[in-house]
């Protein structure tokens, strides 16, 4: 994983995206968008997603009572959303809004329980594009410490059409 204090990283082109436009750019939806805004962007290169961990996630109850731990997937699941929001800046709005489906999830790793009040710092970065396969490198980070890791894999299909 590259660290993000690297100083060889291109300028940033999007200072931020709010969850507004994060609506309007992936098709995710409560109880399953676990990203709350997009800071960092640097279009082909990578992002940084920020999801605040709440008690009040729907997740909690059963993930476990009595001691709530954020499951691994949906961690994984930010990643991904993060990693979608980077293709769609890329991309651009000519884009509309594509659907972003894993091909392959490698090198996972939880290092520490990610609990209620926690704030996940999810940054991806793309390792290789070629056509509409892109791979990404991925860190979630909790005050500045890994508590996940992936390198995950995505097909970009077509402009998701609403039901």
């Amino acid at each position: 994983m590259s660290d993000e204090t690297d100083n060889n990283l291109p300028p940033v082109d999007v200072a931020m995206i709010d969850i507004k436009q994060i609506l309007s750019m992936i098709p995710h939806r409560y109880p399953f968008l676990l990203v709350d805004r997009l800071v960092e962007v640097r279009k082909s290169h990578s992002a940084v997603g920020i999801k605040n961990v709440s008690v009040n996630e729907p997740f909690f109850q059963g993930h476990f009572p009595g001691h709530p731990v954020m499951p691994g997937v949906l961690i994984i699941e930010s990643m991904a959303q993060t990693a979608a929001g980077l293709v769609i800046a890329t991309l651009g709005p000519e884009a509309g809004i594509p659907i972003v489906y894993f091909m392959s999830i490698d090198g996972a790793k939880f290092r520490k329980p990610v609990t209620p009040g926690d704030q996940l710092r999810i940054t991806v970065t793309k390792e290789k594009r070629r056509g509409q396969i892109w791979r990404f490198l991925c860190a979630a980070r909790v005050d500045g410490a890994v508590v996940a890791e992936a390198t995950i894999t995505a097909m970009i299909m077509d402009e998701v059409k609403p039901v």
